[in-house]
């Protein structure tokens, strides 16, 4: 760890922290308010998705569906309109809608073959921003004179690393840039996502190899053809097996940093309530 120790970490001239864990846990949350009290630049690895490494194919998905409606299309061919999504911060849903749910088109699903497409893009395009860590470091500091730096990732990086591999190629470049932080979930946290997933169920990221999976078991138990899936039914039903699948992912990650749990992180409140439940978390550790 860049901070062997507490004392290390409150000397510190420049502290880098990243966050990771399951969506909902507060990792946004954190930042912003580290953000907004001034001090620390907050560098967002899906607004870096969307805007850098996916803004055209998802600008591109938007315009093919825009040219299928004979008025949008001779507005687009003249170059009358312009169509570009408008991601934020707050506001990461292009990226999301753009994923999609795989299963009957008639219903807002995709073809399994394009579904798979767009998560390998996904998947390509989160682990070069979570490489860009350490540039967006550097051009902080550089550019902008923050002293302190947040990496906020989402809450599928656990399925792009190997924590049990001591010499995992992300791993290693990230804990050589960033203390890791790992916000970690109760069991109630965990059936709330679970209910709140199944009120409004939205795209997210898979493990290859747990989707395809996960697919082949979801034709076989509910005996239809790909093309017939409901796919907020498959969503659904996909999640807490996610959830379950990515938990020990999780905890082989928090050898290489600190976790702080859910009382750790009630008890931030401000940026000097963080320093110190970072330190209080690396004399447990260490």
């Amino acid at each position: 760890m860049i901070y062997p120790n507490a004392k290390a970490w409150r000397a510190a001239p420049q502290k880098r922290v990243l966050f990771y864990g399951m969506s909902g846990l507060g990792k946004t949350h954190l930042a912003t308010m580290l953000r907004n009290a001034g001090g620390w630049f907050h560098y967002s690895i899906d607004y870096r998705i969307g805007t850098r490494y996916m803004g055209e194919l998802i600008a591109d998905n938007a315009k093919a569906h825009a040219m299928q409606v004979p008025f949008l299309r001779e507005l687009l061919l003249s170059d009358s309109i312009y169509i570009g999504s408008n991601i934020t911060f707050a506001n990461l849903a292009p990226v999301s809608t753009y994923l999609g749910k795989p299963g009957d088109v008639s219903k807002g699903g995709l073809p399994i073959d394009e579904y798979c497409q767009r998560q390998d893009q996904f998947r390509t395009a989160e682990m070069s921003a979570l490489n860009d860590t350490g540039y967006f470091i550097q051009r902080s500091e550089r550019l902008y004179g923050y002293p302190n730096f947040i990496c906020d990732t989402g809450g599928s990086i656990c399925e792009w690393v190997d924590g049990n591999n001591p010499t995992d190629p992300l791993l290693t470049t990230l804990s050589r840039d960033c203390l890791l932080i790992y916000l970690q979930g109760s069991d109630a946290h965990t059936n709330e996502l679970i209910r709140r997933f199944d009120r409004a169920p939205k795209p997210m990221a898979y493990q290859p190899e747990f989707l395809m999976t996960s697919w082949s078991q979801y034709l076989n138990e509910n005996n239809c053809k790909e093309a017939d899936v409901d796919p907020d039914a498959f969503i659904r039903w996909t999640y807490a097996r996610a959830l379950a699948h990515r938990a020990p992912r999780y905890a082989a990650m928090r050898p290489w940093g600190i976790t702080l749990t859910p009382d750790d992180v009630a008890c931030i409140t401000d940026s000097s309530s963080f320093e110190d439940v970072i330190a209080e978390a690396l004399d447990r550790t260490t």
